[in-house]
């Protein structure tokens, strides 16, 4: 069951459209453009990327739905985008969380399956 957190946010759902968003090779390029270059509009991404301006909106529409970018105005009425960090750390979160379930669980196995040999 999904936990909210004390901000109101469903920590859950953030981790897994997050988690979503940076299944597809193209939207993680997206980001690390944006992570080396800084905002950029969907022309200039465009340009940098092997991908049309459209399939770059349709992209940054998703990653904007994520939370990991942000749409700012810029001159001319063109939108630019910027990196928003602030979701990859719930989805961190929820990632430490788990390997914590799962250090447990790998070494009570190992426990079990190498116990301590008496002298």
């Amino acid at each position: 069951m999904p936990r909210p957190d004390p901000h109101g946010t469903d920590t859950e759902a953030l981790a897994q459209a997050v988690f979503t968003a940076l299944a597809d090779p193209t939207r993680r390029g997206i980001l690390a453009e944006l992570a080396a270059r800084g905002p950029a509009t969907a022309t200039d991404l465009a340009d940098r990327l092997p991908i049309s301006r459209q399939a770059i909106a349709k992209h940054l529409g998703l990653l904007s739905d994520a939370g990991l970018v942000r749409a700012e105005a810029g001159e001319r009425r063109r939108i630019r985008y910027r990196l928003h960090t602030g979701p990859v750390a719930v989805a961190q979160s929820f990632l430490a969380a788990l390997a914590r379930d799962w250090d447990g669980h790998l070494s009570a196995l190992r426990d079990h399956l190498d116990p301590p040999q008496e002298d």
